[in-house]
């Protein structure tokens, strides 16, 4: 966090957490200061939570989660709707506070909010599914299964998505009758805080939605290690996924993980080389690069490699930093990102475009990147393999379907792929055999809250989305009753 002398702490505002219906000073009584990227410069003080922030809000939880089981179905479902429509209805000054955190563009920030929304409406109508099945064991027997919720769920998000992976996990749960204890990025924390609010306005008990801020070794760890947590949804890196499924490994307790990606975009000779330009400089360029699932690995047959990088290059000239291209959200990875443009120079990558901190008018402090893409780039480079998390790309190309194939299942991650051909039978062939929770044919990443998301491999595990996620937040029992 930085600390500028034109900027007084007691000019900035303060964010606490929000535990059993209320806003709740931290117990040790501590801060951070969070930057805002666009300007680098601090904007808002947070609370800086401890264990025993986490102990009150895990009690409050516990107080509330016998009534919100026992909520009738229906009556869950309407406060969830109720939700979806105070967000929408907040949804200008949701946008700011988003921005103000992030620095994402307006038109991005108002997306991830209608997605937020959508997340509390989809899983508000699910809670009518049935919740188990009858099975015909024997005339003398009675044998039915029923999901029932864990009890309290700690949800920890990072600082890409605030609001909108905040509800990916939260409605789900909440639509199988669990209640939260959710931590969100000390660095993006208002919009998660004023969801809560809202909740508590349109109607949730007391306790339902519980958050607690302050950083990951504090809060996050605490929240995995509490007695009373029953299952933990985490969305980060993989180191700390590591460290995570440790601890929930001594416990005996499920994770949902999701845990970034180098995903693979797949172009075709055959592909319509225009659309599939401007989708991969999409699917690299988006958040400013920083989505887990950003497509940063572009295969592109050998045939038009020449022909395909000189369009990507064109795309990545319609990118405006500070315009439609945010800056990277933190000054760590900000200067991560930079540490990555050195790496694929002494590794031979060629710059196509980019490569270099790129000056805003007016916001000479953010942290901005040049849209960038690489070019003659071997899948075994740094570049190629580790997850940069910046607006940077890099074109391999390669020779066969085969070559294809191997090469996008070169990683160590597995979250999406794309691929871009006019030939069906070859995108379902490839599609079938790229090893990655979701494949994409002849469009970039158009998810819903209906399709399930996750990984394969250090990608994580779990999935969230769809019906599918309700699963995940709930244990099967089965009743056998002699008749």
């Amino acid at each position: 966090m930085n600390d500028h002398a034109n900027v007084s702490r007691a000019d900035l505002r303060v964010l606490d957490h929000w535990i059993d219906g209320a806003s709740e000073k931290p117990a040790g009584g501590d801060y951070l200061e969070a930057v805002n990227p666009t300007t680098g410069l601090a904007h808002l003080r947070v609370a800086s939570g401890t264990a025993d922030d986490v102990a009150r809000a895990v009690a409050a939880a516990q107080r509330a989660r016998d009534a919100w089981r026992r909520h009738v179905a229906a009556e869950r479902g309407r406060l969830m709707l109720a939700l979806a429509a105070a967000i929408r209805a907040n949804r200008d000054r949701l946008a700011e506070m988003e921005c103000a955190d992030s620095g994402k563009p307006v038109a991005g920030a108002l997306a991830e909010i209608e997605g937020s929304a959508q997340y509390f409406e989809f899983y508000g109508s699910l809670v009518y599914l049935p919740s188990g099945d009858v099975l015909d064991v024997a005339p003398d027997q009675h044998v039915f299964t029923r999901r029932e919720p864990y009890g309290v769920i700690g949800v920890i998000t990072p600082w890409n998505l605030p609001l909108n992976q905040a509800a990916r996990a939260i409605a789900p749960a909440l639509a199988a009758g669990n209640v939260v204890v959710a931590k969100p990025s000390e660095i993006t924390s208002q919009t998660t805080i004023e969801m809560a609010r809202l909740a508590t306005e349109v109607g949730f008990p007391d306790g339902v939605i519980n958050i607690v801020l302050g950083t990951g070794p504090e809060v996050g760890e605490a929240i995995v290690r509490h007695d009373a947590v029953r299952k933990v949804a985490f969305t980060g890196s993989v180191g700390v996924g590591r460290a995570i499924g440790r601890i929930a490994a001594e416990r005996i307790i499920p994770l949902t993980l999701e845990l970034g990606g180098k995903s693979a975009n797949i172009v075709f000779e055959d592909a319509d080389l225009d659309v599939a330009a401007a989708e991969a400089v999409k699917g690299f360029t988006l958040n400013a690069g920083q989505v887990c699932s950003a497509g940063t690995r572009i295969l592109v047959q050998r045939s038009i490699y020449s022909e395909f990088t000189e369009k990507l290059r064109a795309e990545v000239a319609k990118i405006t930093p500070g315009d439609n291209l945010g800056p990277i959200i933190t000054p760590a990875q900000f200067q991560r990102v930079q540490g990555y443009f050195k790496i694929a120079q002494e590794d031979g990558a060629r710059v196509l475009a980019g490569g270099k901190v790129a000056e805003v008018k007016g916001q000479e402090g953010g942290f901005y990147i040049e849209p960038t893409i690489y070019a003659d780039v071997d899948n075994a480079m740094r570049i190629a393999q580790e997850e940069v998390f910046g607006p940077v790309g890099v074109a391999i190309p390669f020779d066969t379907e085969e070559d294809a194939i191997r090469i996008a299942n070169d990683s160590e991650y597995g979250l999406i792929g794309t691929l871009w051909s006019r030939d069906i039978s070859r995108a379902l062939r490839v599609a079938d055999r790229i090893e990655a929770g979701q494949i994409f044919v002849n469009v970039w990443n158009t998810m819903s809250v209906q399709t399930p998301f996750g990984g394969h491999k250090n990608s994580g595990y779990g999935r969230e989305k769809g019906i599918e996620a309700i699963h995940h937040y709930s244990h099967l029992k089965t009743v056998t009753v002699k008749i």
